[in-house]
């Protein structure tokens, strides 16, 4: 319907020029994580230190320009490699979070949820457990307080347990990292498409290690 003469439009062009301008960051972000998740293969088959710009221009079907476009240098790809990883285990724990349940049940998601994260991202895991101590200044400093907020959320399920006696007194701090290290290393071995599936591996670990720490 026409508006009446010295009437305004309805909808103003704004609109369509900030529905062209969604549409366009949506592709572009497609497409950056597109370059993020084929990097990541890439730096977990050679390093990063050992894989330059052009092999990953090659990979990706970029020319440098095009390339610099989506990710502003290697840093800050492996910068986003390593948040990929963190906003997915992240995710899982705020998940957690709002089911609830006893500090064995938390403990227990929390495993699976992690676990899940590994099997789904080898590629990003690798990459994430090995090549951190490459970020610097302000992306290091991000890195280490996203990953000291994750432990805390471990530690604070521990305490909670050790507070209502379904735990023993044992150290939060530590024993966070144990639980850490013992599913973080399934990295080696948990695979896509493998024999055994997250899922299969998560009741079992969860067992082992609550039995472990029980009153």
């Amino acid at each position: 319907m026409m508006p009446a003469r010295g009437e305004v439009p309805s909808t103003p062009m704004a609109t369509t020029a900030e529905s062209d301008a969604s549409r366009r960051s949506a592709k572009w972000q497609e497409r950056r994580d597109a370059i993020v998740d084929t990097s990541a293969r890439v730096f977990a088959r050679g390093g990063y230190h050992a894989t330059g710009i052009a092999e990953l221009c090659e990979v990706n079907g970029f020319g440098k320009g095009a390339f610099y476009y989506y990710i502003g240098s290697k840093e800050e790809l492996l910068a986003a490699i390593h948040d990929r990883v963190m906003d997915e285990v992240m995710l899982g724990a705020d998940r957690v979070a709002e089911v609830g349940g006893t500090p064995s049940a938390q403990l227990a998601m929390l495993g699976e949820e992690l676990l899940d994260v590994i099997h789904r991202y080898p590629d990003h895991v690798w990459v994430f457990l090995h090549e951190f101590p490459a970020l610097t200044a302000d992306r290091a400093d991000q890195f280490r307080t996203r990953r000291r907020v994750y432990e805390r959320r471990i530690e604070s399920v521990l305490k909670a347990g050790i507070e209502t006696g379904e735990f023993r007194a044992v150290d939060p701090w530590l024993t966070a990292r144990a639980w850490l290290g013992m599913y973080n290393y399934t990295y080696l071995w948990l695979k896509a498409g493998g024999e055994i599936s997250a899922h299969d591996v998560a009741q079992p670990f969860a067992d082992i290690f609550i039995r472990g720490i029980a009153r």
